[in-house]
């Protein structure tokens, strides 16, 4: 069974940034893993911890799945990817993404505009200055005039974009040098390939061979309707969100959208929870027994998928611990 390069996401529920390095170690030493992708949203700071990561490990790539381009500017991605790829000794991929209202308005306080247009020029400018050369760039939404890195990093370091629908999607492939997903079904993967494949012809490059990353939500478990009632308390909010409320209707989930941003506009958690049918929670999330989970994983991989990342749907280190340690590649 074909379950593709295997990795695992950090940060992990409930666990600090030291306990996090621990286990990047023991996926490295002990269970064979030989990628470890960092998510961003209240935790651990993702480049402060890749460092700390880069330090720890030996092999193992470490990518950011991903970073938003809003609240820090390319100047400071640039300097931030440079400095990772120096410490980790070329084992960096820097992931960039929109990210979304609530972590970039909400959260941030700053606007959450003109997505599209900010991914573009914030990867045009970081390209400029992690290759030496002093920027110049004006845009709509950014610009930068005579910034130079005092010591580009020796190894090129290559920029994967998280996308959810067709424009995104193209612009990944346009610019990108690999696609990083999440939350979706099975059968949305060959429209969201080719969206992505769409880009990167239409800019002269063939990406059937790029990485795509996919973070799986992931509980082995032999009951699976507490399981389902886990996601839906976890990602009601995801659900809601009017970018990730817009990708699901894209997918095939008009009517459960719909019924989740109506609950969740009415501050009704009841109402969000009871509108993540069962179908949809089974579709967007790897439940059941460890055989079933394989299964399911390798569907996405049959698919296209290349690099499944495990984030486990767990509260307790013990748990998580298990998750990892049950698909060991080694």
């Amino acid at each position: 069974m074909d379950l593709g390069r295997l990795a695992i996401s950090l940060p992990a529920p409930g666990l600090d940034a030291r306990a996090c390095v621990e286990l990047a170690q023991r996926a490295e030493r002990e269970w064979g893993y030989d990628a470890i992708w960092l998510a961003e949203t209240a935790g651990p700071e993702s480049f402060a911890l890749a460092g700390a990561l880069a330090m720890a490990t030996e092999r193992a790539t470490i990518g950011t799945a991903i970073v938003p381009v809003y609240n820090r500017t390319p100047a400071v991605l640039a300097m931030a990817a440079a400095t990772a790829q120096q410490l980790s000794g070329g084992r960096f991929v820097l992931g960039l993404g929109s990210s979304s209202h609530a972590i970039i308005d909400d959260w941030n306080g700053i606007p959450f505009e003109k997505p599209l247009t900010h991914v573009r020029e914030s990867v045009a400018i970081v390209r400029q200055a992690l290759a030496g050369e002093k920027t110049r760039f004006r845009g709509t939404t950014l610009r930068s005039h005579g910034f130079r890195l005092g010591n580009p990093p020796q190894d090129p370091v290559p920029i994967y974009l998280g996308a959810l629908r067709e424009k995104m999607l193209r612009l990944a492939g346009e610019v990108g040098d690999g696609l990083i997903v999440n939350l979706f079904p099975l059968t949305a993967l060959p429209k969201m390939l080719a969206a992505y494949r769409a880009g990167a012809s239409a800019a002269g490059r063939d990406a059937s061979r790029d990485e795509v990353v996919c973070r799986f939500q992931v509980l082995v478990t032999d009951d699976v309707p507490a399981a389902r009632n886990l996601v839906r308390m976890a990602f009601g909010g995801y659900v809601a969100a009017p970018v990730y409320n817009r990708f699901f209707a894209w997918c095939g989930f008009e009517a459960e959208a719909r019924a989740v941003a109506d609950a969740f506009a009415r501050r009704d958690r009841a109402g969000v929870a009871a509108a993540m049918t069962d179908d949809l929670v089974d579709r967007i999330a790897i439940l059941g027994s460890a055989e079933r989970c394989r299964e399911q994983i390798a569907g996405f991989v049959a698919a296209g998928v290349t690099t499944p990342v495990l984030s486990p749907l767990a509260v307790d280190r013990a748990a998580i611990e298990s998750v990892f340690a049950t698909f060991a590649p080694g």
